[in-house]
Parts: structure tokens; sequence; C-alpha cells
């Protein structure tokens, strides 16, 4: 047995070459929509949006606030069966997943890019 980067590897060439990545994404934010399940029986997913906010300072001394505003998918069966019960619009959340890339057609037939966090994670604040 070979090992590569604390990986083992059983019947690969000793060419391939594996090394460790990583995708890790943490928000902490307000949830901006209501949970919504999508997707079909055999492949469903919990949606929603997640508006997080960066403080910056104009040259004139003015505090400006960006919302950045993400879109969150959850796919584990547990927690999509959380989410979608008890989390509200307004939340205040913690959600830890990775950042996955994707395209999809448009009515129009347009492929469009899209960007969502695939949250393994999802921890509850209490309502303010």
């Amino acid at each position: 047995m070979q090992s590569i980067s604390g990986i083992n590897i059983r019947g690969m060439c000793s060419d391939v070459k594996l090394e460790k990545t990583i995708n890790q994404v943490t928000l902490l934010g307000r949830v901006g929509s209501e949970p919504q399940k999508k997707g079909n029986n055999e492949h469903p997913v919990v949606m929603f949006s997640l508006a997080t906010h960066s403080n910056y300072k104009y040259g004139n001394g003015d505090f400006v606030q960006r919302t950045d505003w993400h879109r969150i998918c959850i796919f584990k069966p547990s927690l999509r069966e959380t989410v979608l019960n008890y989390l509200k619009r307004g939340q205040r959340i913690l959600v830890i997943g990775k950042i996955n890339y994707g395209e999809f057609k448009d009515l129009e037939g347009q492929t469009k890019a899209s960007t969502a966090v695939i949250a393994e994670e999802v921890v509850f604040f209490q309502m303010a």
C-alpha cells in the first residue's frame, strides 16, 4: 500500500498524485427568505438566502454598509428537515459549508452561471 500526503492508495498507478485541498466557507448573517423545499423525492434540497454585511469608510469619514446575498442549499436529510421546520426569515445563523459553482438553463434556454453554498452545518441563534 502506497501513502501520498497521508492518503492510502491501493491499486493505483504510482504516478498519480493526490493532494489535499480545502473548500470551506463560514458565514454569519441573517436569513433573507423562508426556506423552501425544491427538487424531487429522490433529490430534495432546501434553499434560502442569507445576508452578510461589510462595513467600510468613505474618504469623507462616512461609514457605509454593503450587503452580500448568498444562496444556501442543504442536502443532508436531518439538517434539511430541521432548517425547513424551524428556520425563520430574519433569524441570525452561522453556516459552515462549501462553495459550489454550476450552470443552469433559464426559461429561454440560455445557460446561466450559479453559485451556492452547500451547508454542512447550521447553528441557530435566538431570535431577537
